[in-house]
């Protein structure tokens, strides 16, 4: 596809001056643009001419930068993310693509207002959450395309409006930074505005009967119910879900162009899993009188943006997850028409743990749906051949390892059919006949998966043996433990302050109109540590098999003590075990809903 013109060209190289009033950002690019000075006193921003004189003799300091992320303005001052590191993963579109490899937060508050006790208290929470943000994985940008647009939504553009700063063709859901961004805008500041997403990008190429064949796979991830595994499930009132996931499989070929999309969502009800020190908590449907119309309002939705809908659900349909089987099967009843098909598959009843090569069952349930939504398609005279009609939207419980390893089935169809297209494949040939491509292809959507799932839940996918080998692995199921006590750990004792960053940077929790009050933990909350009671616990243990061994079976004063540091010990545990939820590290920001 042609590159398109830009009337706007955003700055791709910096150097960060940091003056002792102000921090100046100078375009290296060679274009034509105005500094940009943001007051170390105040956070005021502004263009300039020239940089300012230097105070005396001394040398500002210089840092090279890759783009500006954003402005958060918090209790002490003004705070400005910058990307400090990147790396080229491709190319979208003809132009570059990278992923910011590390990022900076800079501090503009060196004559801040003077905070109270409980403020300083408040803005090191605020802090920490920035810590956290400057590790954000998955992080893509481009300074020439916008990389939340489909191949087939940007064909749709007009000439008014792929001359637009990129920030204005973004499709917001998928713009990652759009809420610190908000300063810039207002200022106008379009050469500085850098659209980031979250999500994956991969790209292959492969010789394929002496033509080259590239594959990208692009995700975006949804930032209106943004946050982690087990503190954003299910759907919130206006039927934005957790985990909602934009996937583009892009062909290109001997000057054709095919693009694949399908999504991926959590399930479309109000439900939780709140964390409790359990391995597996309990999954509950909440507010079943609204879920009808929060399904309905995230059907509609889908339907006005990509068209007809498969719903592919893959969870399982008895045990702990029949509840929410059933809460979405019954509201799904209603809605069910020509361009909305439900279909329940059982994926663990059906596959088990070792035979995903079953699934194929489930393609031949949705294989005429799943032609008739069909694909993007484009000859190589420029003529847009083929659009896509519909789209598969996948979901089991976290909406990754099942979805995962089902979304590469339906990519891996979607790829043979344009082949064919393209007349490089014959109806019977199949990516499994060319190893090369069929091992490329494997670890594109196994990387994929991992990513995704790194973003949502910590670890890397389960399953991911399946998706890069094609098979269960003999050191596959071993991976998954490790991944699955990992996610445990993480989702316990560390998602509570991850959710409580990305409700930060997001917007989702507004300074102005907050209460404070609620970062810092009261009674109870405030005193229980999960260490503390190990170490007692332990402790209490200690103490009971010693004074065991020294009683000997004939030392009341001994056995008393042995009953009473057993009886402490119990008591420890039986409180940990009860008040689990009050051990937990959870969100302080945002209520679940």
């Amino acid at each position: 596809m042609a590159e398109s013109p830009q009337k706007y060209r955003l700055c791709d190289r910096m150097r960060l001056w940091e003056f002792k009033e102000q921090f100046v950002f100078e375009p290296l690019d060679g274009e034509p643009h105005e500094l940009l000075s943001v007051s170390r006193a105040d956070g005021d921003i502004r263009t300039i001419g020239d940089l300012p004189v230097s105070d005396g003799d001394q040398h500002p300091k210089t840092t090279p930068i890759f783009g500006i992320v954003g402005v958060l303005r918090l209790l002490a001052g003004t705070y400005v993310l910058v990307v400090t590191g990147r790396m080229s993963v491709g190319t979208y579109h003809g132009h570059p693509v990278y992923r910011a490899s590390s990022m900076k937060f800079f501090s503009c508050n060196s004559t801040s207002k003077a905070l109270n006790p409980k403020e300083r208290r408040d803005e090191a929470y605020f802090t920490r959450l920035l810590r956290t943000v400057e590790t954000t994985p998955g992080l893509y940008f481009s300074y020439g395309v916008d990389l939340t647009l489909s191949a087939q939504r940007m064909q749709k553009l007009d000439n008014s409006q792929i001359t637009l700063p990129l920030w204005k063709q973004a499709d917001a859901r998928f713009l990652w930074n759009y809420y610190m961004l908000g300063e810039l805008i207002e200022r106008k500041l379009d050469s500085y505005l850098l659209p980031v997403f979250q999500g994956s990008f991969q790209k292959i190429q492969v010789l394929l009967r002496e033509k080259l064949v590239s594959v990208t796979l692009v995700s975006r991830r949804c930032m209106r119910r943004v946050g982690t595994r087990m503190w954003r499930r299910g759907a919130d009132l206006e039927g934005s879900v957790a985990n909602f996931v934009e996937t583009e499989q892009i062909l290109e070929v001997d000057g054709y162009l095919a693009s694949y999309v399908q999504v991926r969502g959590s399930i479309p009800v109000i439900w939780e899993q709140i964390v409790d020190l359990t391995y597996k908590p309990k999954m509950r449907a909440i507010d079943l009188e609204e879920t009808p119309k929060v399904v309905q309002r995230h059907f509609q939705d889908l339907s006005q943006r990509y068209g007809s809908v498969l719903a592919l659900d893959l969870i399982n349909q008895q045990g702990s997850e029949a509840v929410l089987s059933l809460a979405y099967g019954s509201a799904m009843q209603s809605l069910v028409n020509k361009n909305l098909r439900y279909v329940p598959f059982d994926f663990h009843r059906t596959c088990g743990h070792t035979h995903f090569e079953r699934l194929t069952s489930l393609y031949d349930q949705i294989a005429e749906d799943f032609s008739d939504q069909g694909y993007f398609f484009v000859n190589p005279s420029g003529v847009v051949v083929e659009e896509q009609k519909g789209v598969a939207r996948t979901n089991c419980i976290d909406c990754l390892d099942r979805t995962n390893v089902t979304q590469s089935l339906l990519g891996r169809k979607s790829l043979e059919v344009q082949l064919q297209r393209a007349g490089l494949f014959g109806p019977s040939d199949s990516v499994t006949q060319h190893a090369t491509f069929d091992e490329q292809f494997k670890q594109l959507w196994a990387d994929h998966g991992d990513n995704i799932s790194i973003q949502y839940s910590g670890t890397s996918a389960l399953k991911g043996d399946f998706v890069r080998h094609g098979k269960r692995t003999t050191f596959g199921p071993i991976q998954d433990g490790y991944n699955s006590l990992a996610r445990y750990y993480l989702n316990n004792f560390h998602d509570g302050l991850k959710q409580d960053a990305m409700d930060l940077v997001t917007g989702k929790y507004d300074l102005k109109l907050s209460n404070t009050n609620l970062i810092h933990p009261k009674g109870f909350e405030s005193y229980s540590s999960l260490p503390l009671a190990l170490i007692l616990a332990g402790a209490g243990v200690t103490f009971t098999s010693v004074s065991l061994r020294q009683a000997g079976g004939q030392d009341a004063i001994q056995i008393l003590c042995t009953i009473l540091g057993a009886s402490l010990t119990a008591a420890v545990l039986f409180i940990v075990r009860s008040t689990g939820r009050e051990f937990c590290n959870k969100p302080r920001l945002c209520k679940l809903y």
